[in-house]
């Protein structure tokens, strides 16, 4: 079943213990973005409401005692979108109370057959799968509805291999 637009947003928003991602595209083409990443490459200063509507949403989910979470997947070279999301967009969302963590598979295969598809899963029951061209640009999403047995092993062996954020800035080979 394709999500999209409301039905996307309800659905996200339904979730009533837990929203994770796994996160691999190095680079995602957002036209809500394009500025943003631009001003990045020029060197300009992080404008100060810089994602607030999404902190909104974290800082909403986290008051009503639901947690958030990611891992993104990275290679070095970071990509100049990933340097983007390092300096701008994830520490912001940390504050607002997501936990983000770091996989770097530059010199190590972890074991995860899903390493080119990002997907969310809610309560640990529901999974969306997210759909992207090479450029970065999503497709669509899908509502998956096969087993989520594997997703909740791969969640696992992403979780126990990767290194918050914080740790992984500040050493990141």
């Amino acid at each position: 079943m394709l999500l999209d637009g409301d039905e996307w947003r309800r659905t996200f928003d339904a979730y009533e213990r837990t929203a994770w991602r796994f996160e691999v595209q190095p680079t995602y083409t957002m036209p809500k973005e394009a500025d943003n990443v631009a001003r990045f490459l020029r060197g300009e200063l992080k404008p100060p409401d810089h994602n607030a509507r999404w902190h909104d949403r974290v800082r909403g989910f986290v008051a009503t005692g639901r947690s958030i979470g990611r891992v993104r997947v990275v290679r070095q070279p970071l990509t100049e979108y990933q340097r983007y999301q390092f300096a701008w967009g994830i520490p912001g969302n940390i504050d607002a109370g997501e936990d983000i963590r770091v996989l770097d598979v530059t010199r190590r295969d972890f074991g995860l057959p899903l390493l080119n598809s990002d997907w969310w899963i809610f309560d640990d029951s529901t999974v969306v799968q997210l759909n992207y061209r090479a450029d970065g640009t999503q497709i669509d999403r899908n509502l998956f509805t096969g087993d989520v047995t594997p997703y909740l092993e791969w969640k696992k062996i992403a979780l126990s291999r990767s290194v918050s954020f914080g740790d992984y800035v500040k050493d990141p080979g």
